[in-house]
């Protein structure tokens, strides 16, 4: 593994900062619109900081000195992984994008976008054992397969992969929990099987990780980012165990029925 070079060049690094930045002033500027509509309920200022939040996260892993560090150091490495495929993405839920996109826009258009997260596709991939296969068969593809090795020798791949990561972490979250609108929804008793099943498999992947020895890393650093990918992905699933449970709570109770897993 080539240790010589920069994680990413910085033209890239100024491209994804800009990106970010883009998507922070675009969910601002549906926010303010939304709400001087006298109609529509108030948007929560907390859910700009939800957003706000994940795309930092998420940033802080393709820009930065943790970007640096990660080409390095397996630790920093698994911490990014947590950030980009996991905590990024329940952030950026929990900010309920599309919710917000829908309100913003012109009645005939908003339709549009519903037929769209409506169509069989989008339900396909919205499928919780198809975003979990996505989601952590992935990383058992990246992490017991040469393709670490190849990531960090192609920077193509690797801008593939960290995409992935991220548009797969992101699909399972919202497969568990509904946010944002949920066109034919899941029970949460098959939800939540299906995420038991995925958090063993991630907690497998993290035993296996530690017993593995990856080339230009110490089995040291091994170990302890393999710890960091097993506890920290716990705390993150924890949360998303507790939104799922405290919606399944609400719609049992008697004359609650709520649509989604809002923790509003």
């Amino acid at each position: 593994m080539s240790h010589d070079q920069p994680f990413l060049p910085p033209l890239l690094q100024l491209i994804v900062v800009m990106s970010a930045l883009a998507g922070a002033a675009g969910y601002l500027v549906l926010m303010i619109r939304t709400n001087r509509v006298k109609r529509l309920k108030h948007w929560p200022a907390w859910r700009l900081f939800f957003c706000l939040s994940g795309i930092v996260s998420a940033m802080l892993v393709f820009a930065g000195p943790l970007a640096e560090a990660a080409h390095h150091d397996f630790r920093l490495h698994m911490a990014g992984h947590l950030l980009l495929g996991m905590l990024a993405p329940l952030l950026i839920a929990l900010s309920a994008p599309v919710t917000l996109v829908l309100r913003a826009l012109p009645v005939r258009a908003a339709k549009r976008v519903t037929r769209v997260l409506r169509h069989p596709v989008a339900g396909f991939y919205r499928n919780p054992v198809t975003a979990s296969v996505l989601n952590i068969g992935g990383l058992w593809l990246l992490y017991a397969t040469p393709l670490f090795q190849l990531m960090h020798e192609h920077l193509w791949l690797y801008l593939l992969i960290h995409i992935h990561v991220f548009a797969a972490g992101y699909l399972f979250t919202i497969s568990m929990i509904y946010i944002d609108p949920a066109p034919h929804p899941y029970s949460h008793l098959f939800r939540t099987i299906v995420f038991i099943i995925a958090l063993a498999a991630h907690g497998i992947l993290s035993k296996y990780i530690y017993a593995k020895p990856f080339p230009g890393f110490s089995a040291d650093e091994v170990r302890e980012g393999a710890m960091i990918m097993y506890y920290g992905g716990d705390l993150v699933d924890l949360i998303i165990i507790i939104l799922l449970f405290h919606s399944w709570y609400r719609t049992t109770s008697p004359g609650r029925r709520p649509a989604t897993d809002s923790i509003a």
